[in-house]
């Protein structure tokens, strides 16, 4: 099981894994300088897709041979992003990454029925996994930035994505906390409703144990549960946290990386491809990340 990035990174390689990233509007000096760092790690190669001549500068100002790099000119970031998902699709790249655009013209991009990365039958979510310095391992948490308000099924889908997501990074048997704002469940906030009835779904596939409703202390702390007379295998050791809608999640994700400065990489889950999909905010090391768990998830 891997507990940090780094391990992640040695296991790449030293397995000579090499993936083909497709960077749509990559005239996105963040996102250019993780590629160009995947790349210098002998990790990943990159097709450039958007306004060369402001790729060719950055990669030039990163004393970057632009011989290195095939591009593709595009003015459109819609397009753009077609591009790359087509790139995918034909198997002339293995990931599409988002580059400085909006993340509507990405998600369409992706989204489409006939052109995309979605099969039928399955759902989009993003998961933003943790390095949870403290304990020495990895948290999961779903969904911070696709599905804006999940019903019960959708959170069930979401779970299950992220349950998958969990078994490639080695967790055989999850402990998933199912979050609210408190442990009861209160008729007047859906989110413990909600979470009452993913909890109680019978057909998740290798999991160890899940709760909910959750507040989030005493699902990161086992003496926060006891204090508040709560004993259950998951207080304490949750592997997955789902959140009950975007707006709380994305405020909790960001706030682990600029309040606490943690590390954490986001994924997109569900697609038939890996798919790297990062904030325009995300610095260089967060972008690098992500293409990091990219590049695993296509291993």
């Amino acid at each position: 099981m891997f507990r940090k990035f780094s391990e992640i990174e040695d296991y790449i390689v030293k397995n000579n894994i090499v993936k083909t990233i497709a960077l749509a509007n990559a005239e996105d000096e963040h996102a250019l300088t993780a590629v160009v760092n995947a790349k210098r790690k002998n990790i990943a190669k990159a097709i450039l897709i958007g306004n060369v001549e402001k790729i060719k500068e950055i990669l030039t100002k990163l004393n970057e041979n632009i011989d290195d790099y095939e591009f593709i000119p595009c003015s459109d970031e819609l397009e753009s992003a077609k591009i790359a998902i087509k790139l995918v699709r034909e198997k002339k790249a293995d990931i599409p990454m988002k580059g400085l655009m909006m993340t509507s013209s990405f998600m369409k991009a992706v989204l489409n029925k006939e052109e995309g990365l979605i099969s039928n039958g399955n759902i989009l979510s993003q998961a933003s996994l943790l390095e949870f310095d403290e304990e020495n391992r990895f948290m999961i948490i779903s969904d911070c930035a696709v599905n804006i308000s999940p019903n019960v099924e959708d959170k069930i889908k979401i779970t299950k994505n992220t349950i998958k997501f969990a078994h490639i990074l080695g967790i055989e048997k999850p402990n998933i906390g199912v979050l609210s704002a408190l442990e009861k469940v209160n008729p007047k906030i859906q989110s413990t409703v909600d979470a009452e009835q993913v909890a109680e779904y019978k057909d998740f596939d290798g999991i160890g144990s899940i709760a909910g409703p959750l507040a989030l202390d005493i699902a990161i702390s086992k003496e926060a549960a006891i204090h508040k007379g709560i004993n259950n295998e998951v207080c304490g050791n949750a592997d997955i946290l789902i959140v009950p809608d975007l707006p709380s999640g994305n405020i909790f994700t960001k706030a682990l990386v600029f309040f606490a400065h943690l590390k954490v990489a986001g994924t997109l889950l569900g697609t038939d491809s890996p798919v790297i999909m990062t904030s325009r905010s995300d610095t260089e090391d967060d972008k690098y990340l992500s293409i990091l768990m990219a590049i695993f998830q296509a291993k």
